[in-house]
């Protein structure tokens, strides 16, 4: 049946048609903004993974950032460190010539005072931004290192990086660890070397009259590349017998280092008295070191005087465990700036790689639209020549009232 109300033909070839241009700009869009997904309605699901990874791609970048002013500050640090073991390095060699009876002591310590103001211009002027990690005005700083993400959320992740106090301050010699057994140095500093299997060695502190300790004062154990320490609290300067506080203190310390056969013993008949031996296969060195506080890492610097025989022995002992302070805090510094740097890479190619994912997902396929087009534009054509066919059917109608 033929009615001039509703053709059937043309309502057909409409939707074909208005389906062909839809194609069309659809494929159009696609090649002028480079997207197959460039809104919420052309794929919900894409678009919003894809959105989560371009935020965290924005993430990264403030992350890369981050480790850059973070590299940077430790840049400023280890060169301090390594700046001032280079002095301490020069202190040593007037000390070690102050051991000569047939010397001219009062010029060497100038040149030593000299030196230890240098000590002091470098740690101070060692800032980077405002922030100094050699200072001893800062215990640890953290450096933003990644974003993790997982089913309940995302959280950052730092490195932190432990400051080191190079400063030289105040200093009051004390004879606190001069009682050890097998002492290579006196008063201040101890050390000796543990055999494998069967070496020994004793560290007496003994902390009384003019050698009592004062709140904030502290003890630092070096056992190989491994240090422990313990610091006097207000209750332990207080205390009847301190120095055997400190010594129970250390020795928790020293075992919570978990180094092989090494045990440390301690006898409560011997007041500060803490007794190494080494059952490991591997020999040992063993330093100690005795910092006033307030006096800073290097405080012992100031007190270094070898106008006398006596005092250059001191110094001798004394410089050994200062320049190790600064060696570690130059190995320190170079270790997690190394970390810093790895992280630094690794986030720049996690960036890459979330970008070429989003891409991936994303991204038209030009090639792809380029043909799509081609074949669109030959159906819109047909689909307009199919319309109007069917427009023209009601005309023919007419013949029959002719």
């Amino acid at each position: 049946m033929s009615s001039i109300l509703t053709n059937t033909s043309a309502m057909v070839a409409l939707q074909t048609l208005k389906g062909i241009n839809s194609n069309l700009n659809k494929v159009q869009s696609e090649i002028s903004t480079g997207k197959s997904v460039g809104s919420a309605k052309d794929n919900s699901a894409i678009y919003a993974i894809s959105k989560v990874m371009e935020s965290d791609v924005k993430g990264f970048k403030g992350i890369s950032d981050s480790l850059s002013l973070g590299s940077s500050t430790i840049t400023v640090a280890r060169q301090a460190s390594e700046t001032v073991t280079e002095l301490l390095t020069e202190i040593k060699g007037k000390i070690v010539a102050s051991q000569e009876s047939n010397v001219d002591r009062s010029k060497l310590q100038t040149d030593i005072v000299a030196l230890t103001d240098q000590v002091k211009s470098v740690v101070g002027a060692a800032q980077f931004n405002g922030l100094n990690l050699v200072n001893g005005s800062n215990t640890s700083v953290d450096v933003l290192a990644s974003l993790d993400r997982s089913g309940t959320g995302v959280t950052a992740s730092s490195i932190e990086v432990a400051a080191q106090d190079l400063s030289v301050g105040a200093y009051a010699a004390k004879n606190v660890l001069g009682a050890s057994t097998g002492v290579s140095g006196t008063g201040d500093s101890a050390g000796f070397a543990l055999d494998a299997t069967t070496g020994t060695g004793t560290i007496e502190i003994a902390a009384s009259g003019a050698d009592a300790f004062a709140e904030g004062d502290k003890i630092s154990l070096r056992i190989g590349d491994k240090t422990a320490s313990y610091t006097v609290s207000a209750a332990d300067a207080a205390a009847t017998t301190p120095s055997d506080i400190v010594a129970v203190g250390l020795k928790n310390a020293v075992e919570g280092l978990g180094i092989a056969g090494l045990t440390v013993n301690y006898d409560s008949g011997s007041p500060g008295t803490l007794t190494f031996a080494n059952t490991g296969t591997k020999a040992l060195a063993v330093s100690a070191q005795f910092a006033n506080a307030g006096s800073g890492g290097l405080g012992a610097l100031s007190a270094v005087d070898v106008t006398t025989s006596a005092g250059a022995t001191a110094a001798l002992g004394n410089i050994e465990g200062l320049i190790q302070t600064s060696i570690d805090a130059s190995s320190s510094f170079g270790t997690v700036q190394k970390r810093i740097e790895i992280q630094g890479d690794f986030v720049g190619k996690l960036s890459d790689s979330l970008k070429a994912g989003i891409g991936t997902l994303v991204d038209a396929n030009l090639e792809e639209a380029s043909a799509r087009l081609q074949a669109l534009q030959v159906q819109q054509q047909l689909g307009t020549q199919a319309l109007s066919i069917a427009n023209q059917q009601p005309q023919s109608l007419l013949s029959l009232f002719r």
